[in-house]
């Protein structure tokens, strides 16, 4: 176990929840992108995490921390699986639009910005609180070599 698992621990958490904003402003920026003739409508993007605890050892991973001997190195925090998409579809009723199908109805974005702002809100915050954490460990770790000094 290492003194900087801490910072570590927050570094994936502030990458994740930078990589959530960037997700959030495109599906923002994407919102009034629906379909066209040769395109489909934008679908709304999410990122999908999980916590992350492997070891290694000589360039070999293993998901399982049970195996683990002193020789291996632990990693923890998040880690991003995919950015998946929404499949849900928004239909409007625009038979004049030269990408509607045969009953007149055109694809349009299933991004809803209200959702979207909260969801930014809340990494913003989330963010913030990983910030003050890395914060705390910096604390806590000039606190240790001030103990070490005397």
């Amino acid at each position: 176990m290492s003194i900087f698992n801490g910072l570590n621990i927050n570094a994936t958490g502030l990458s994740l929840e930078r990589l959530k904003l960037d997700t959030i402003s495109t599906n923002i920026a994407n919102i009034n992108t629906n379909a066209t003739a040769d395109t489909p409508a934008y679908r709304k993007k999410q990122v999908v995490f999980s916590e992350n605890l492997k070891s290694y050892r000589d360039g070999l991973v293993s998901s399982n921390p049970a195996n683990a001997n002193v020789n291996r190195m632990h990693s923890f925090g998040v880690q991003v699986d995919e950015i998946a998409e929404d499949d849900t579809v928004k239909l409007s009723y625009d038979p004049t639009n030269p990408a509607a199908d045969a009953n007149g109805y055109v694809q349009m974005s299933n991004v809803n910005v209200a959702d979207e702002m909260v969801d930014m809100i809340q990494a913003l915050r989330t963010y913030q609180a990983n910030a003050a954490a890395v914060e705390m460990n910096k604390n806590i770790l000039r606190k240790a070599l001030e103990i070490s000094k005397n």
